[in-house]
């Protein structure tokens, strides 16, 4: 049991960089959601189409790991996709039990509609923040990316 005067967080907490970082992705994906809505996309399916056209022929197990997703996530959102005739399953060359992912030109056309959207949030945010402060967020963001990923789990830099 906590007293009164205990707080269960820093003062600077709300603060913090990673909570900035997350109400800012939070508010992205809340106004690509909205925006994505009328081509029939969620912003899981952007992701997972943008994914399969970076890297034609992953397999889902492959789009888990990238999407940082369940396997059964991208399980139903492939068979969606599938379903809509925006992805495909191809087997793979050497092993009979893989199938592939690969866009179909119906899933290429959705994915250039849905680049225009995310393209007009990018200068939503860009108009605001002016293009030289955009292009040193951007700078800056990779440089964190690059901080976590030389973290290893367990260590501390």
């Amino acid at each position: 049991m906590t007293r009164d005067d205990d707080e269960p967080v820093s003062a600077d907490a709300p603060n913090r960089l990673l909570w900035a970082l997350r109400r800012a992705e939070l508010g992205a994906r809340a106004l690509k959601e909205q925006r994505l809505r009328p081509l029939g996309l969620a912003t899981a399916h952007y992701s997972l189409l943008m994914s399969v056209h970076g890297e034609p022929g992953l397999t889902g197990a492959e789009l888990a790991r990238r999407l940082d997703v369940t396997p059964q996530a991208v399980a139903s959102l492939v068979t969606r996709l599938v379903d809509k005739g925006q992805l495909e399953r191809q087997s793979h060359p050497r092993h009979r039990h893989v199938q592939e992912l690969h866009l179909t030109d119906a899933g290429r056309q959705v994915l250039m509609s849905a680049d225009v959207v995310v393209d007009s949030i990018e200068k939503q945010i860009t108009e605001r923040l002016g293009p030289d402060d955009a292009a040193r967020l951007t700078a800056l963001l990779e440089a964190a990316i690059d901080a976590v990923r030389e973290t290893k789990p367990g260590t501390e830099p």
